[in-house]
């Protein structure tokens, strides 16, 4: 990558993706920005903010054709548009099943596909998609979330192989919690059964959902989150996961621990 690339952010009107737009700007970047309806963004001449809904897979194409046509391509994809979705398994509807894995799975691969052809041609680029801890452990009431997530983890690192050898890096974002609107706000919620109201009680503090558009007071800024995936980019790390979040650590190891324990339960597992 260059001092001078071409970034191309979803679901960038608020939030983190927001502030990766405005963290690459002042970096000397030019910065594709989707959106899906109104936003705050600055006015900028090496900004340009276009509309996008990622599960449209047609419109993706298209918004890699207009960034090609501004500024000559894209080098570096962040796909960070997702929401999260509160919901027991019982209690997800068909609806909401659909719209987070069209959302948060697909709609990263529809956009992955769109950038990647003239990717390869150019025998350079990198693709950063936007993950979670809970791609790595799960979290009761979160599990189409994590479900969501977890799958684009999968196909995420079959493509960091599958185009290693074309000049295509791949990066795997795994965001611990971030002071943003995230759960609150951003937040969707399947009609509860009553059945859940104690779990949901030890989880969060209250049975009621959804809970008030508040802030979430706590966790990593935004601005100190893109800062960290600008300089992953800016760096020849090749790791294909990077932890976001002073949490993430201790989040991740938590989660990989318990997988462990169980694998290490059957006698043919092998002795460290």
């Amino acid at each position: 990558m260059s001092d001078s690339d071409v970034w191309l952010v979803t679901g960038a009107s608020r939030g983190l993706g927001r502030a990766i737009v405005l963290a690459a700007l002042d970096a000397g970047h030019r910065v594709v920005a989707t959106v899906r309806g109104a936003h705050d963004l600055p006015a900028h001449p090496r900004l340009l903010v276009t509309t996008l809904d990622v599960r449209d897979r047609d419109r993706a194409v298209a918004v890699v054709a207009e960034a090609t046509a501004a500024f000559g391509g894209v080098d570096v994809l962040v796909s960070n548009a997702g929401y999260g979705l509160i919901g027991a398994a019982e209690e997800v509807s068909e609806d909401e099943a659909r719209a987070i894995v069209d959302t948060n799975l697909l709609g990263a691969l529809w956009i992955t596909q769109a950038v990647l052809p003239a990717m390869r041609e150019r025998g350079a680029g990198h693709v950063v998609h936007v993950s979670t801890v809970g791609a790595v452990g799960t979290m009761p009431t979160l599990g189409l979330y994590n479900a969501s997530k977890w799958g684009l983890e999968g196909f995420a690192e079959a493509l960091a192989a599958e185009v290693a050898d074309l000049g295509v890096r791949v990066t795997i974002a795994e965001l611990g919690a971030l002071d943003t609107e995230w759960g609150t706000g951003s937040m969707r919620f399947a009609t509860p059964l009553r059945a859940y109201d104690a779990l949901r009680e030890r989880l969060f503090g209250t049975s009621d959902v959804p809970w008030p558009a508040e802030g979430t007071g706590g966790g990593t800024s935004p601005a100190d989150a893109a800062a960290v995936l600008l300089a992953h980019v800016a760096t020849p790390d090749h790791r294909l996961r990077v932890l976001v979040g002073d949490d993430a650590p201790a989040q991740a190891h938590a989660a990989m621990r318990i997988r462990l324990a169980d694998y290490a339960r059957d006698a043919r597992w092998p002795a460290d």
